[in-house]
């Protein structure tokens, strides 16, 4: 007989599982190995075999909450509701107007005219990235929290996605500080991870 608990933990063992074949086929070790075998055309395949990939191994985990017994803990009434569900469709529309860019946001400063310079590389917020590192994981965070009617599985569910949100954000930085080092430590410091006004920018700091 399945109790809560055990609900409870297998829910985020799935997550913990998807985390983690998510995370190795993000890494530079998975992506020597498809070069090895696929050579030059790992470059044009992997990030759509990837999304791919990312999509559907994600959909077993979602549906393990539905089947599995399940007790409600509230239920947000309808005025509630109703705001409840504009942040959300707010936060889908940051996620998609953030999807497409990276979590960092360089800039190209060309030399001047007749200098033989090459163009030097500067590393910024622009746009949503002025206020926050990761606006994708924002609204990913905003969305998934906001839900109106929560579950012990769909708390299960939210804790695993937002500690998955939380990992992938280490491990992007970890390689943006390997790419621009210093650079992106200044913006690190001056630009907070999920939410505005976390951070206490200095007097170097610049929108």
């Amino acid at each position: 007989m399945w109790t809560q608990i055990s609900v409870f933990l297998i829910i985020l063992a799935a997550m913990a599982a998807y985390g983690g074949l998510h995370s190795w086929l993000a890494s530079l070790q998975a992506k020597a190995l498809a070069r090895r075998n696929l050579g030059s055309a790992a470059d044009r395949l992997y990030r759509l075999a990837y999304n791919f990939v990312a999509v559907i191994s994600l959909l077993p985990v979602l549906v393990i909450p539905a089947m599995l017994p399940d007790q409600p803990l509230y239920v947000i009434p309808f005025h509630g509701r109703c705001s409840a569900c504009w942040f959300r469709a707010g936060s889908a529309g940051v996620a998609g107007r953030s999807a497409p860019n990276r979590p960092v946001v360089i800039h190209r400063i060309g030399a001047a005219a007749g200098s033989s310079r090459a163009p030097d590389a500067r590393i910024g917020g622009r746009g949503l990235y002025q206020w926050v590192r990761h606006p994708l994981y924002t609204a990913g965070l905003v969305f998934i929290w906001l839900t109106p009617v929560m579950t012990w599985n769909v708390l299960a569910l939210n804790i695993g996605l937002s500690l998955y949100l939380f990992i992938g954000a280490l491990f992007e930085e970890r390689k943006l500080l390997r790419e621009f080092g210093q650079e992106y430590q200044n913006y690190q410091k001056c630009t907070p991870m999920f939410f505005p006004g976390l951070l206490r920018r200095d007097s170097g700091c610049r929108r």
